[in-house]
């Protein structure tokens, strides 16, 4: 672990000195990379209908389903196992999704069903489970695209 975060193990342990404590960091710093991935987005975004649901799961899209968080999640299953309240901060950014979801959405039933889904594409590929295809997985990436920006047929 030390090697691959380029320190010394007594730096490591310098750092945090607990398993918790790193584990505290890990999932800091997953939050602030989502965090920013989606101030980023959000910049470049397109006016229009369901902006914040676009902004969400083209940001989820971007990161968990790229590949970039599969040692996050692995560092997240760690925490669940040994200290389920690790995930607070995980839990706190997802109910404050959901409610501003809630308060932005023109149509919440698409915005909530578009991250749902990008949710649960999002753990199968972070927790390497993911039986889809790369044309299956573009399909339903176009599927959620069009959710969100044309919503529901009646």
């Amino acid at each position: 672990m030390a090697d691959k975060a380029g320190l010394s193990k007594g730096g490591l342990l310098y750092n945090f000195p607990t398993k918790d404590a790193l584990l505290q960091a890990m999932i800091q710093r997953m939050i602030d990379q989502v965090a920013s991935e989606k101030e980023a987005l959000r910049e470049k975004a397109q006016p229009g209908p369901n902006l914040e649901a676009r902004v969400v799961t083209k940001t989820l899209l971007n990161i968990c389903c790229g590949g970039k968080m599969q040692d996050m999640a692995t560092g997240m299953m760690a925490a669940t196992a040994e200290n389920p309240r690790l995930l607070d901060p995980v839990r706190q950014v997802i109910r404050t999704t959901l409610e501003q979801l809630k308060a932005t959405s023109d149509d919440l039933d698409s915005a909530l069903l578009a991250w749902l889904a990008t949710e649960g594409l999002s753990s199968l590929e972070m927790h390497n489970l993911s039986p889809f295809s790369d044309e299956d997985r573009q399909r339903i990436v176009q599927a959620i695209e069009r959710l969100v920006t044309k919503g529901i047929a009646d």
